[in-house]
């Protein structure tokens, strides 16, 4: 018979049963589920609800338990529909009566919240962990060139020269902002809603402090009914996460167009990249493919969980069983793809000379000839126009603006004089942005020792 069963008279059909069922995929949180009864027992004792000896028969069973799933001998069944039936069904199989009272003054409900809190916690510390990884993969790089230039883009089409550090550099600034809203999101999360019961508390003289003290939480939570009904942090992870993957699917597109012929900015290592089953010369960046690929899965799984969360009253319903698969799915998803991206950028081989080849055209350096005018007094208006017309005039004949004789560019401006060659140099152009994050070599320096202490505190955060 059901744990819940005493009210009906008529077993469960097969097909409910399977529907019902939730262990073939909650069944990971075995451990959470074991820690949360061992904090529920202790607390219970100490309240004079059970006594000792019940909590010391609980608290082997419960071990023993833990030993067994870990060691592969213990087999989940749907009849017991979820990891805590299951497990509380073999810890009263095993020690008997003491096992029928862990179940006093909590639900399910307020155990699986519990549950998904404390996996989720530790989940954010690991993907946190594989940023960290990223991000160093990523200052590597940066450090070996930051006097690589580079064009960059905007629409893309070549804009201004800059250093692949700092394009680098810039995808480390996402990567923070992913940190900081994955570690504000743990923070917001690490409320107790044990102790909420089924959404009324109890009339059991229970201390809520103490449980969620025991397990690593702030507080309790401060409502019963939101305690069990609260499924805002999942959200909030699954929006995170969408939002890493959306930085991960940028720098994926970039990778993807790198490589190509068309651009050869980056060779990328054999072991990250595959072949063509009919083209032998192929080799596809088929990592950062499936990254972007998968960056949709995740914002499905952002959407699914609003969607099933926008019409529920209070306070729990069934339907909430359906938070899991996609959280568990997107948290899989991301610690597949961190680490192998990770790999994927530590192992490519940057090519200088086909960056600098691209950024000696399309006039990238046309904004600093402009800048140079304005330097020597004139409106920057009147500079922008003048840098305007020789760009036609040298689109007309073939030329760049460091071609052009002192003669040419005087016949668009007498501001022009022999320092002007200095100052178009790509070089030059990059070297002088030394404004705050900036491509100056100085000033990329400063970010990498920004992103390193970043690296070092976040990763104390992260153990904390």
């Amino acid at each position: 018979m059901k744990l819940w069963g005493g009210r009906f008279r008529k077993e469960t059909d097969d097909l409910v049963n399977d529907f019902n069922s939730s262990i073939q995929f909650d069944c990971r949180l075995y451990r959470e589920d074991i820690q949360g009864s061992l904090a529920h027992a202790a607390m219970l004792a100490d309240c004079g609800i059970i006594s000792r000896e019940d909590e010391a028969a609980i608290r082997a069973g419960l071990e023993g338990i833990l030993a067994d799933i870990e060691a592969g001998k213990v087999e989940f069944t749907a009849d017991n529909e979820d990891i805590h039936m299951n497990v509380e069904a073999l810890l009263t199989e095993r020690i008997g009566a003491a096992g029928k009272r862990l179940h006093t003054a909590r639900s399910r409900n307020d155990q699986v919240a519990v549950d998904l809190r404390l996996y989720l916690r530790r989940e954010i510390g690991e993907i946190v962990d594989q940023i960290l990884d990223l991000q160093e993969a990523i200052l590597a790089k940066a450090k070996e060139h930051q006097n690589t230039v580079m064009p960059g883009y905007t629409h893309l089409q070549r804009a201004q020269p800059i250093s692949f550090a700092q394009h680098l550099l810039a995808y480390g600034a996402m990567l923070r902002r992913d940190v900081g809203r994955l570690l504000d999101c743990r923070a917001r999360m690490n409320e107790c809603p044990l102790g909420s019961g089924a959404l009324a508390g109890t009339t059991y003289p229970i201390d809520r402090w103490e449980t969620a003290k025991a397990l690593g939480f702030t507080a309790p939570m401060d409502n019963s009914l939101d305690g069990v009904s609260d499924r805002d942090y999942a959200i909030e992870l699954l929006s995170a996460l969408s939002v890493l993957m959306m930085h991960l699917s940028r720098f994926s597109e970039e990778i993807i167009l790198w490589c190509s012929w068309e651009f050869k900015f980056i060779e990328l290592d054999d072991a990250y990249s595959t072949g063509s089953s009919i083209m032998p010369q192929k080799k596809n960046p088929d990592v950062a493919e499936l990254v972007r690929g998968k960056t949709g899965r995740v914002y499905g799984h952002l959407m699914g969980l609003l969607t099933t969360m926008k019409g529920l009253p209070l306070a729990y319903n069934k339907d909430m069983q359906e938070d899991k698969e996609p959280v568990f799915d997107a948290v899989d998803t991301v610690k597949l793809c961190l680490p192998v991206f990770t790999g994927m950028i530590a192992t490519m081989k940057v090519l200088p000379e086909n960056m600098r080849r691209a950024a000696s055209a399309g006039f990238i350096n046309a904004t600093d000839c402009a800048d140079y005018l304005t330097k020597k007094g004139l409106p920057f208006r009147d500079a922008y126009t003048a840098v305007g017309n020789l760009v036609y005039y040298c689109t007309e004949r073939g030329k760049g603006l460091e071609d052009l004789s002192l003669e040419e560019l005087r016949q668009i401006s007498p501001l022009f004089d022999g320092d002007v060659y200095e100052a178009l140099g790509l070089e030059a152009c990059m070297g002088q942005r030394k404004s705050w994050g900036g491509p100056a070599p100085e000033e990329t320096a400063r970010q990498i020792q920004s992103l390193e202490a970043f690296i070092r505190d976040s990763r104390e955060a992260s153990e904390a």
